[in-house]
């Protein structure tokens, strides 16, 4: 097998965090071009709902039937899959010239975020070796943020242009492709060989990551152990009196993460700046600042995350948004209501200081 960095191996997996990032990011942006078009729609508000949403549910979709199908096909056949079906979602948006197909094609696309956020971090972790698994892992949510940095950057650069909302969209296209040609050089998970009879190739894989034979000696244990735990476990052991207390924790801990108000943010910062008092161009603007801001301390979050107990950044990041979800709100209040200038700075501020708590906090470590 032909040898590959390390690097390329983590980035080229990780590269479907950075198209979850864009195809989450320039939504917002662009719905405040869509809602300018001419369709024929009983309220905008609830179209705006579903067309954000769409993505949402394709990712209930993609996420339920990722799991399976990589254990029995393989993650690299999987990752070329997702990219695929990114490339066919972001073009049918692109081309969209209705309502009802921008919504197909957004759930089609969800259906690769779905895809991406389960398979791309189990992927990653089983390809680097212990010692930096944290922060490997930690590289999906850096990818996602720049991937959601570089839909602010388009939302601002093409909304002068015409078609501005099907560019956007559209140009998730071009990091899809890039999958797709990278995922092709990609190695197969060690474990999925493992798993697979594939013990020599797995070790040849480890090879490339580890230059310790001892490391690769406990990996490759370590897999088979795991593995034969796996074949004689099943759904009475899932929900057993010992597995029963982490269950809960890990669904209540996911649950928490989705409902503290991240994607609310993330998909309408910039309908909140305008509604606040500022200028289309203004809020778009101000969403590249709070997104290069965001790469910058998930980038931080990615060095400590293996030196800092992980329990505590979970409690110092709930804190954190929820007193800046309280001013943000105090904020959207003065200024909307009581008209005074400050509210939507102190908005703007709070807005911000929320996502880099999320950023360095319950984003990476979940």
């Amino acid at each position: 097998m032909r040898k590959l960095s390390p690097t390329f191996i983590y980035f080229f997996g990780a590269l479907g965090g950075l198209l979850f990032g864009y195809d989450t990011g320039v939504i917002s942006g662009a719905l405040l071009f869509i809602k300018k078009e001419s369709w024929q729609v009983s309220s905008w508000a609830w179209m705006e709902g579903w067309i954000t949403a769409a993505v949402l549910m394709g990712a209930v979709i993609g996420a339920v039937v990722i799991g399976p199908m990589s254990d029995r096909f393989g993650r690299k056949r999987l990752l070329l899959l997702s990219a695929v079906i990114f490339f066919v979602g972001a073009l049918g948006s692109g081309l969209s010239n209705s309502a009802e197909l921008l919504i197909i094609s957004r759930v089609i696309l969800g259906m690769a975020v779905g895809s991406a956020s389960a398979l791309v971090p189990t992927y990653l972790s089983e390809l680097s070796p212990a010692k930096i698994r944290g922060g490997v892992s930690t590289m999906f949510q850096l990818m996602i943020m720049t991937g959601i940095l570089l839909a602010y950057i388009s939302n601002y650069a093409l909304k002068g242009v015409s078609g501005n909302w099907h560019w956007m969209l559209g140009l998730a296209t071009v990091p899809a492709a890039l999958l797709f040609i990278g995922g092709l050089f990609l190695p197969e998970s060690p474990r999925f060989l493992v798993r697979h009879d594939n013990e020599a190739g797995a070790r040849e894989i480890l090879g490339m990551i580890n230059d310790d034979p001892n490391s690769i000696e406990a990996e490759i244990s370590d897999i088979q152990l795991m593995a034969k735990e796996e074949k004689q476990g099943g759904l009475q052991e899932l929900f057993g009196q010992m597995s029963r207390p982490v269950l809960i924790m890990a669904i209540g801990l996911a649950i928490f993460q989705q409902v503290m108000g991240c994607n609310t943010v993330l998909y309408f910062a910039p309908s909140i700046f305008v509604a606040v008092g500022f200028g289309t161009s203004a809020a778009l603007l101000a969403h590249i600042g709070i997104g290069i801001f965001n790469v910058i301390v998930t980038y931080i979050a990615m060095r400590v995350m293996d030196k800092v107990n992980r329990r505590w950044m979970l409690n110092f990041g709930a804190w954190g948004m929820g007193i800046s979800l309280v001013l943000m709100s105090v904020g959207m209040i003065l200024a909307e209501n009581a008209h005074i200038g400050f509210g939507k700075y102190l908005a703007v501020i709070a807005l911000t200081v929320y996502i880099a708590f999320f950023s360095a906090t319950w984003g990476p470590v979940m």
